[in-house]
């Protein structure tokens, strides 16, 4: 099984420097928290809070920027860790965290850490691709499976319900079968659940965006995965869905360099950054830990497409750094990247992609 661990971490020098349009001017903005020269200084203001977002028609308001589970239970991050990070990321505005059953003991961490403050946050899971001992893999995708998978992600995340469940990437075939949607909507009935949603990408989220019968889609979406923004996106936001941007920084395959990353998951975004060139993954945009950095432009790029007539209400972002909830969140008050950097990276990708350049699992 492969893991999802598409997390910001340090990041090595890249491949020379390229030519770039000029950004929107993030480090001329003035600081509401440091005093400008002829006024007094002041207590320094605590930070703003992450800008939240309508999801959809749902009636919840999210936090533009969530916490995305996997690597906290891929990567066996010590409990301690998982309490500082949601900590911090919950003092700074978190209110979305998105888990699946299948992400090892990434939920029971959740719910240990967020036992005391479970009202202040959004919980989003995802249902399929586990299957309780004896019973065979397509379970998963039963009324019966769902249903159960639910119960254990209740109680895992020591809550009694969840604001919203996802089937978790399942096939065009699972997905016209509809026991899988049965049990969300079982479950739904019972009160156990708000909302549900699809977790996927391609043609098959492109059909369960069609079939009206969910919330929420989540579905890749960064600077080297574009299929979504002209086949699920439009779709999505003409049924005023909820949607959730996950893979939103492409697993900082920057950090990589020249170098093929040995994660497997991580080897379709390096070869496409390789591709297409853009400037914003190379040279010193890699080591800028700024909004003008790689990991600013990323995340900017991702989360400001509306002008695209794309509409992505919260990306996900995972991590096992304490800490780094907080420096995502400073990246995104430059706010949107200028129109001329948007329009460079969707031309470089045209120039290139090829039809396998599919939205990535």
């Amino acid at each position: 099984m492969r893991s999802r661990r598409g997390f910001l971490c340090e990041v090595a020098a890249g491949a020379g420097v390229l030519m770039m349009p000029r950004l929107l001017g993030a480090n001329e903005r003035r600081d509401p928290g440091v005093a400008q020269p002829g006024e007094m200084s002041m207590e320094p203001k605590k930070p703003e809070a992450v800008a939240r977002r309508a999801f959809g028609k749902t009636g919840l308001e999210v936090s533009i920027l969530g916490f995305g589970g996997s690597e906290i239970g891929f990567e066996a991050t010590a409990q301690r860790e998982v309490s500082s990070i949601l900590g911090g990321a919950m003092d700074a505005g978190l209110n979305v965290i998105d888990t699946a059953a299948m992400y090892r003991d990434s939920e029971e961490k959740i719910g240990r850490a967020i036992a005391s403050r479970r009202d202040q946050v959004h919980l989003f899971t995802k249902v399929g691709h586990w299957v309780p001992e004896g019973k065979p893999a397509d379970y998963a995708w039963t009324r019966a499976g769902v249903l159960e998978s639910i119960e254990r992600s209740l109680r895992q995340l020591g809550t009694d319900r969840l604001e919203l469940a996802q089937l978790h990437s399942c096939d065009i075939e699972t997905l016209k079968r509809g026991e899988a949607l049965e049990g969300l909507r079982e479950a739904q009935k019972q009160g156990k659940v708000r909302f549900v949603g699809y977790s996927g990408d391609g043609e098959a989220a492109k059909v369960a965006v069609l079939s009206d019968a969910f919330d929420a889609l989540q579905t890749s979406i960064n600077f080297l995965d574009h299929e979504a923004l002209t086949l699920t996106l439009p779709l999505a936001r003409e049924r005023r869905m909820g949607v959730i941007a996950k893979r939103p920084i492409a697993n900082a395959v920057w950090r990589y360099g020249d170098e093929l990353p040995a994660n497997t998951y991580h080897h379709e975004y390096w070869k496409r950054m390789h591709a297409v060139k853009l400037p914003y993954t190379f040279g010193h945009y890699v080591r800028d830990d700024g909004p003008d950095g790689a990991a600013g432009v990323a995340l900017r790029w991702t989360l400001f497409q509306d002008a695209q007539g794309a509409g992505v209400h919260t990306a996900i972002v995972g991590t096992t750094r304490p800490g780094r909830y907080e420096q995502n969140a400073r990246l995104l008050k430059a706010g949107p990247l200028s129109v001329e950097v948007l329009t460079d990276i969707r031309q470089r990708w045209a120039s290139v992609a090829t039809a396998e350049w599919v939205g990535q699992r």
